[in-house]
């Protein structure tokens, strides 16, 4: 049993879990791209007004789809930050490409746009955004370097589904973008993940990628009579049974995000007042972000004050967690070019961020533990 009594998160239903699970097996078909497979398709492309949404096993595989889309070959250079998951870039570096580490904006802690330009060159084949915490980088900028150097953007949406930047989805701006269903993420089926393409041009192909390389979509839609091996690719399908449960989430976003939003603003309310007083910081979501009510963390002044919180928490039963160690700084980010230094604010922000528990099914009397607990530490 964990000692403690109020985890980092904890994976909750919505309620049709079980039942969609049953259905899936009865209707004999649990592989991939079922019937709840393909309502999830149908579901994200309806409510995100993408061109074509696929299911994949997690979002890592779906990074690695872009990372085939784009054509990434041994020498080229992505552009992505260095605050972020591992497989962000290591999904472009399996396919021979060297990372460029960007450092991150001190507010938001997403990829400085304004650091974007100079880190392009002649090698430059794609950036890569990750919208942290559910909060959107600065696209219209981002977007923009992209299209008059003639250079991919790719989201990593991972944090952000129903997050908004200027009105617009998270996810529906770049030529492709990527999403988590991990049971950390807002919407869960355990492991999963999906490939939101919004360049119509990328369908076919990243059809027959995520097929193993063959031309079996075609197939199953009666265009050939029998299917092949056509191109690169891999088995990223999930379970059907995996889409069930992933479906049931997505049909109840609405009183999902809504209770997510309301723990966040809770945080933020209540912990005000504290957090000037102990010299901490609270997430910032500029004006023109709806953000998706994906965590809520604090800044603390150092790393010796975060490490005090933390046992302050512990001792009281709550689990609170740190997050990214800068990627450029990692053993293999050293091999592949990276330099203390070279990202600041990413190794600033990285010493003393904390995330605090959030997830859907935390109760208010939960919260106003975690709160009590924060308000009474001193340091």
């Amino acid at each position: 049993m964990s000692r403690y009594k109020i985890p980092f998160n904890k994976p909750s239903f919505a309620g049709n879990e079980n039942r969609y699970i049953t259905d899936a097996i009865a209707r004999g078909h649990i592989s991939g791209d079922g019937h709840y497979s393909k309502s999830c398709h149908k579901l994200l492309e309806e409510t995100l007004g993408v061109a074509k949404a696929l299911l994949t096993t997690n979002c890592t595989h779906a990074l690695e789809m872009s990372a085939f889309l784009v054509d990434i070959r041994p020498g080229d250079e992505v552009i992505v930050p260095s605050f972020a998951f591992v497989t962000t870039v290591n999904a472009y570096v399996v396919r021979g490409a060297k990372p460029v580490f960007v450092d991150v904006r001190p507010d938001t802690l997403n990829l400085d746009e304004k650091l974007v330009e100079a880190a392009i060159t002649p090698r430059t084949k794609a950036i890569v955004a990750l919208h942290y915490a559910g909060v959107a980088c600065e696209m219209d900028q981002i977007l923009e370097i992209g299209r008059c150097r003639g250079i991919p953007v790719i989201e990593d949406n991972a944090h952000g589904l129903y997050g908004k930047y200027r009105g617009r989805w998270l996810g529906s701006m770049g030529c492709l973008a990527t999403q988590s269903f991990h049971e950390t993420k807002n919407f869960t089926c355990g492991e999963g993940g999906a490939l939101l393409i919004n360049d119509p041009a990328l369908i076919e192909r990243a059809e027959i990628i995520r097929e193993k390389g063959t031309n079996r979509s075609r197939f199953l839609r009666g265009l050939v009579h029998k299917y092949t091996w056509v191109d690169m690719g891999s088995s990223y399908l999930p379970s059907d049974m995996l889409a069930a449960f992933l479906l049931a989430q997505l049909e109840h976003r609405e009183e999902i995000q809504g209770r997510r939003k309301a723990i966040w603003q809770r945080y933020e309310r209540e912990l005000a007042g504290w957090a000037r007083a102990q010299g901490l910081t609270l997430p910032g979501v500029p004006a023109e972000c709806e953000q998706a009510w994906h965590m809520f963390y604090v800044l603390c002044r150092d790393t010796a004050q975060r490490e005090k919180l933390i046992d302050h928490l512990t001792e009281r039963g709550i689990l609170a967690v740190f997050h990214y160690l800068p990627l450029h700084m990692s053993d293999m980010g050293r091999k592949l070019g990276g330099q203390p230094g070279q990202c600041p604010v990413t190794e600033n922000i990285s010493a003393r961020l904390l995330r605090l528990p959030f997830f859907n099914s935390l109760t208010d009397e939960e919260q106003g533990e975690v709160i009590g607990a924060l308000q009474a530490f001193q340091g």
